[in-house]
C-alpha cells in the first residue's frame, strides 16, 4: 500500500515545491495539465478497446456507472442541502465575468470534449489492435500511468502557485466544512453501490473517492480493477461534472453550499467560472478551498482503499 501511495504522492509533493514566479511558464504548466488529461482519455480509451466482448461490456460499464452516479448524486444532495441549512453562506448578485459560459452548453463544452478524446481512443485501439496485437492495450495503460505521474506534478506546481496559502485552506471553515460534507457522503454512496457493482466495500469506497477527479480516478483504479471499472470510474466522475454545470445556476441563490460542493474537486477549475458567473465572487475562495481539498484527499483515498483489494 505504501509503495503505490508514495508513487502516486511523490510527483504531486515533488511538483508542490516548485516555485514558480514567471506568468509565461505557469500559462505553459496550465497547457500541459489540459495536454495530459487528454493525452490520458485517449489511452484509457485504447485500453477500453481491449476488453473482450466490448459491445456487452459497454453496455455493463454504462449500467454501473449510472448505478454509482445515482447514488452518489442523491448522497451528496442529501448532505449538502443538510449543510446548507446550516451554513451562513449567501451567494451574491454578480456582473457578467469576462470569459466565463454564457450558457450550459458552452460550460459543458469541454467536458464533452473529454468525452470524445475517450471515444476516440476506442476508435484507435479497435483500429491498431488488429495491426498491432493485444500489447498495444497494455502498452496503452503503462503510457498512461506515466503521463498521470507528469500531470501529477504539474498539478502539485499549480496548486503551489494558485496563490493559496495553506493557512487560507485550513482557515476556511466553510470550505472545509463543504469539502468534508462532499468527501464523507460520497464514501456512504459507495458502501451503498459496492454489493450492487459485485465489489467488496473497500473496492467501493476506492470507486467513489475520485470526487469529479476524472482523469485520476480512471487510470488509478483502471491499473487496480481492470479498464470496465476504470471506465466506470471516470464516467461516473465526469458526470458528476456536466451534473454540476447544469444545477449550479438553479440552485446557487438559494442552496449556496450545495452548489459549491456538487461538483466536486472540479469547484476549484472547472466549474469555477459557473460559481463565480452566477453567485459572485464571493463564492470563489469558498469553492477553489474546497476542491483544494478534495484534490489532495482523493489520491491516498483511492490508493489506501484499493490496498484492500485482492
Amino acid at each position: 500500500m505504501l509503495t503505490g501511495l508514495l508513487i502516486v504522492l511523490l510527483p504531486l509533493i515533488g511538483g508542490y515545491l516548485v516555485r514558480v514566479r514567471s506568468p509565461r511558464i505557469l500559462h505553459t504548466i496550465n497547457r500541459a495539465v489540459s495536454a495530459s488529461v487528454y493525452v490520458i482519455l485517449v489511452l484509457m480509451g485504447v485500453g477500453l478497446a481491449g476488453l473482450e466482448n466490448l459491445s456487452s461490456q459497454l453496455s455493463r460499464l454504462g449500467g454501473y456507472a449510472l448505478v454509482l452516479f445515482a447514488l452518489t448524486t442523491l448522497f451528496n444532495l442529501a448532505a449538502l442541502a443538510w449543510l446548507s441549512r446550516r451554513l451562513a453562506l449567501r451567494a451574491g448578485d454578480s456582473p457578467v465575468v469576462k470569459d466565463a459560459p454564457t450558457s450550459k452548453l458552452a460550460a459543458m463544452r469541454g467536458s464533452l470534449g473529454l468525452l470524445a478524446a475517450v471515444v476516440a481512443g476506442v476508435v484507435v485501439g479497435l483500429a491498431l489492435g488488429p495491426l498491432l496485437g493485444h500489447g498495444v492495450y497494455s502498452l496503452a495503460d503503462t503510457l498512461a500511468e506515466w503521463v498521470l505521474y507528469a500531470l501529477l506534478a504539474l498539478i502539485g506546481c499549480q496548486l503551489r502557485n494558485s496563490g493559496m496559502a495553506l493557512s487560507q485552506i485550513l482557515l476556511n471553515r466553510l470550505g472545509l466544512a463543504i469539502a468534508v460534507t462532499l468527501a464523507a457522503s460520497s464514501l456512504l454512496a459507495g458502501i451503498a453501490a459496492a454489493p450492487l457493482l459485485s465489489l467488496s466495500i473497500t473496492e467501493g469506497l476506492a470507486m467513489a473517492s475520485g470526487f469529479g477527479w476524472y482523469s485520476l480516478s480512471a487510470i488509478l483504479i483502471g491499473d487496480q480493477l481492470g479498464p470496465l471499472m476504470g471506465g466506470v470510474a471516470f464516467f461516473n466522475d465526469l458526470a458528476r461534472e456536466l451534473f454540476a454545470f447544469m444545477l449550479i445556476p438553479l440552485v446557487i441563490h438559494r442552496h449556496a453550499a450545495l452548489a459549491i460542493g456538487v461538483g466536486g474537486a472540479t469547484s476549484m477549475d472547472f466549474t469555477l467560472p459557473v460559481i463565480q458567473q452566477h453567485g459572485g465572487v464571493a463564492c470563489v475562495p469558498i469553492a477553489v478551498v474546497s476542491g483544494f481539498i478534495l484534490s489532495l484527499l482523493s489520491p491516498p483515498l483511492i490508493l489506501f482503499f484499493l490496498s484492500f483489494s485482492g
